[in-house]
């Protein structure tokens, strides 16, 4: 499912997953990671894919001086999960800027912490589920053509509570979509690898940022923890949550589910 482009990394179709009546459909949406530095031949390899929409999930911030470089026919929808607290971890720009500053604020399993707070926040912050009820209802709309993508910085944490909420609700057992969220540990490290470089340059232990520049089943967890907790089950997270229609989620189900030969012969 991988797609590998140089200046795209973490980037994979989530066609191909198992779900309730077979599998994702192959070709209809895209995981990533930032796509602001794409260009040349991974450009037009996303133009070829049909990506026609991308839903970008960063803060105005993370955003600022780095918009997505994306083909004339594609349309980008913003939505600001963290709008609610922008110092929230998973969109922190100190490593960049200061790594021996920000190397402190995680130590000692801080870092860890923060980021499974992070994770239970794009459950339950209002900002989160504004935004991903506007994805849903996006992902859904018939005018929609072609394939969509969503990412955030790093296609991990706010990426990762989308691609594993859509995987659950077409009815992905939980074993396989935890797969497909730890799987960017491997796809993310040729983004990952040149930032811990840069902080063992300023004297910072790379293994205290590698927590915040991964992914944990912890953090996996808390997410499904936060929702359990406030809503019940993905459904009730849903429809309580982002107020979507029993009929909307039979509409994601239909629109992006492959049926086995078997389930549409019968």
């Amino acid at each position: 499912r991988r797609v590998l482009l140089k200046t795209a990394p973490n980037f994979r179709d989530l066609g191909g997953i198992p779900v309730a009546d077979g599998t994702v459909r192959a070709g209809a949406l895209y995981r990533s990671a930032t796509l602001a530095k794409l260009d040349g031949d991974d450009l037009a390899a996303v133009a070829d894919l049909d990506v026609r929409t991308v839903y970008d999930l960063r803060t105005a911030a993370e955003r600022d001086g780095a918009l997505d470089n994306l083909p004339d026919s594609t349309r980008t929808v913003w939505l600001d999960v963290l709008a609610d607290n922008a110092q929230n971890a998973a969109a922190t720009g100190l490593l960049m800027t200061d790594p021996v500053a920000y190397a402190e604020t995680i130590s000692d399993g801080r870092g860890i912490a923060q980021m499974e707070e992070a994770n239970r926040n794009f459950v339950s912050l209002p900002s989160a589920l504004d935004a991903y009820r506007t994805f849903y209802l996006d992902l859904i709309d018939e005018k929609r053509t072609g394939a969509a993508l969503f990412h955030c910085t790093t296609g991990k944490d706010r990426t990762g509570w989308a691609a594993t909420s859509f995987l659950l609700l077409l009815g992905a057992d939980e074993a396989d979509v935890r797969a497909d969220y730890l799987e960017t540990n491997t796809d993310l490290a040729p983004m990952t690898e040149p930032i811990l470089d840069f902080a063992a340059s300023k004297g910072v232990d790379a293994e205290v940022l590698r927590p915040l520049l991964g992914v944990r089943d912890s953090y996996f967890d808390a997410a499904l923890d936060e929702m359990r907790t406030h809503f019940g089950t993905v459904e009730d997270y849903a429809i309580n949550g982002l107020k979507l229609t029993a009929e909307q989620l039979t509409a994601l189900r239909e629109r992006f589910t492959s049926r086995s030969a078997f389930i549409s012969a019968t």
